[in-house]
């Protein structure tokens, strides 16, 4: 009755296959933005699964005390600390496509390193460090 998506999983209905090809189009900060707006209108919280599927879910018993002690960071940082002179045009190309900025302000960001994110998924600073890293770049998460 349901349709098979390219990743063999059964679904029932083409708009589900519809947002799952609109989400596939997503750039890095898009994809960013739009977890943070779930969370918000949904009241998830997308880190808390290990950056799988968002549930809400009673914590098991007794695990109360563990989870009040083990905050888990949930908004990362990501900086760029250096780029070496042959590498630039490759980093400048990634910073553009990530953060979705033009040449010039992607060219100030790499010139001036710093901040490159700020207070994002873990999962989405960690695309971006594998990026810049690929590219030549050091960079770090905080």
């Amino acid at each position: 009755a349901g349709v098979q998506s390219e990743a063999g999983v059964a679904r029932q209905s083409a708009k589900v296959d519809a947002i799952v090809a609109s989400l596939k189009e997503l750039t890095l900060l898009q994809a960013s933005e739009l977890v943070k707006a779930i969370e918000e209108t949904f009241g998830v919280d997308a880190s808390a699964s290990g950056g799988g599927m968002m549930m809400m879910a009673a914590p098991a018993p007794g695990a109360g005390e563990e989870v009040e002690e083990k905050v888990e960071k949930t908004e990362f940082d990501l900086i760029l600390k250096e780029v070496p002179k042959d590498k630039k045009i490759a980093v400048i190309k990634v910073v553009r496509t990530m953060l979705e900025l033009g040449l010039k302000e992607a060219k100030e960001k790499v010139d001036e390193p710093g901040k490159l994110m700020e207070g994002k998924p873990k999962n989405i600073v960690e695309e971006g460090l594998k990026l810049l890293l690929e590219a030549g770049a050091k960079a770090e998460i905080v």
